[in-house]
């Protein structure tokens, strides 16, 4: 059989999989281990499906994606959280729409502690929504709101996303984690500058609160030494020469632990539950990255990857048509896959068509994550959406998606600011000299 035929087969195999709500993972390793099959026969794709899920679950390098989630399970159970939100009310609590204010800090700061867009749109939804919601501000426009600031747990680092990247790519991953802090803050910034937006034209829908005197502001900030503690440590350790990404995962968890511990925050009760926690999240994700192994696998013998490089490449539409065809396919996912599915599943094949094209990894690299945390608040998907939902079930998904609309339209500002001034991501690492 033609191995294009077999390829395009497989892809329309994998997405039916997924329409029929077979697990990302599953359906992926499903695909690839029948296709490699097709191709190859049964015992080499019995010795497939026998090898990868082992060394992929065995790779050191692979350690950073479990502890950072469990740093931030341990951290969300310690009280974290409502410590950055409850400094940022205090500082902002009385202006309009000033809980939306500290729920995009909160996100924000939650975020430099933990690599997860899921994660940081579960604990803020818990934390903040709550509070706006008494505040009387619109259901709708605040779920949107944790959604999309939900994303900026995989672009401020650490981040689980830049970590797959750098592993997949070869490039190193400190470079990645600095050159997403400028278009995190970015992010940040421009968020805020959409609450003040609707602050003006719905004044209704974000009311102010009240006025915090100067000695609560400052005592609110007593709390925070905990977060910028364990963002400094682990970040100044990387930076500083004094351990690896990898080593700092574990030294974040088991520092965050630690503190959790010594404040009484974090008792057995609340340290089993973030052990769930994390072990259900990293669980499903290396789901997705067996089966997104076994399909790369597939997909290379089919000679598909190759293929879809030389024809990218080849495109007459110049560096940067390509660019822009690269980032409407990854639109084009979002809206039915994982995030983590897609880094795997594009990579591969995007990666050496936009270095041949002359494109900096590590820009390409913060691109990348840009463009994937569309798919974590757009219909018809949305994880975040879903996440936020399942926890306040009374705001249905489409009050809430039509909450994200604003930050999507200035999320892709910001992504065309970023594809026109590389220097956005890359002037901090160079700054760093790395």
């Amino acid at each position: 059989m033609d191995r294009d035929l077999v390829a395009l087969l497989g892809f329309i195999g994998m997405f039916v999989l997924m329409a029929l709500r077979v697990p990302i993972g599953v359906a992926m390793g499903i695909t690839g281990v029948v296709g490699f099959g097709t191709l190859t026969g049964l015992k080499p794709a019995l010795n497939l499906l026998g090898n990868v899920p082992l060394s992929v679950l065995t790779d050191y390098n692979l350690l950073v994606i479990p502890m950072f989630i469990l740093m931030g399970a341990f951290a969300s159970h310690s009280g974290m959280s409502r410590e950055l939100f409850d400094a940022g009310r205090a500082w902002f609590g009385h202006r309009r729409g000033g809980l939306a204010y500290a729920s995009i800090a909160a996100c924000g700061g939650f975020a430099a502690i933990n690599g997860s867009s899921v994660a940081t749109a579960a604990t803020m939804s818990q934390v903040a929504l709550p509070e706006m919601r008494k505040g009387g501000y619109d259901p709708g426009f605040s779920a949107g709101l944790i959604a999309a600031g939900g994303t900026l747990g995989i672009m401020i680092p650490p981040s689980t996303i830049f970590v797959l990247y750098g592993i997949m790519t070869e490039v190193d991953i400190a470079k990645l984690f600095a050159a997403g802090v400028v278009p995190g803050l970015l992010g940040v910034l421009f968020y805020v500058a959409v609450v003040q937006w609707v602050a003006m034209r719905d004044p209704q829908h974000l009311p102010s609160g009240r006025l915090y005197s100067w000695a609560e502001r400052l005592l609110s900030l007593k709390d925070l030494w905990a977060v910028i503690l364990l963002f400094l440590f682990v970040l100044g350790g990387i930076y500083g020469g004094l351990f690896t990404v990898q080593e700092a995962s574990g030294v974040g968890a088991a520092g965050t632990l630690l503190i959790g511990v010594l404040r009484g925050r974090l008792r057995w009760k609340q340290i089993r539950a973030a052990l769930i926690d994390a072990l259900r999240v990293s669980s499903a994700i290396m789901m997705i990255v067996v089966g997104a192994f076994l399909f790369g696998y597939f997909l290379t013998i089919t000679q598909f990857t190759q293929n879809a490089v030389d024809w990218l490449v080849n495109l007459p539409v110049g560096a940067y048509g390509v660019l822009a065809i690269v980032m409407l396919g990854y639109f084009v996912l979002g809206a039915v896959m994982d995030e983590l599915a897609m880094i795997l599943l594009t990579v591969p094949i995007v990666f050496p068509a936009m270095t041949q094209l002359g494109f900096d990894p590590v820009w390409f690299g913060v691109i990348v994550v840009m463009a994937v945390t569309f798919g974590m608040i757009c219909p018809p998907v949305g994880m975040n959406v879903f996440v936020i939902n399942s926890i306040a079930r009374d705001i249905p998904l489409g009050r809430i998606y039509r909450g994200t609309m604003p930050f999507i339209a200035v999320d892709l500002v910001r992504l065309v600011l970023l594809c026109a001034f590389p220097g956005i991501a890359l002037w901090l690492p160079k700054v760093m000299g790395l």
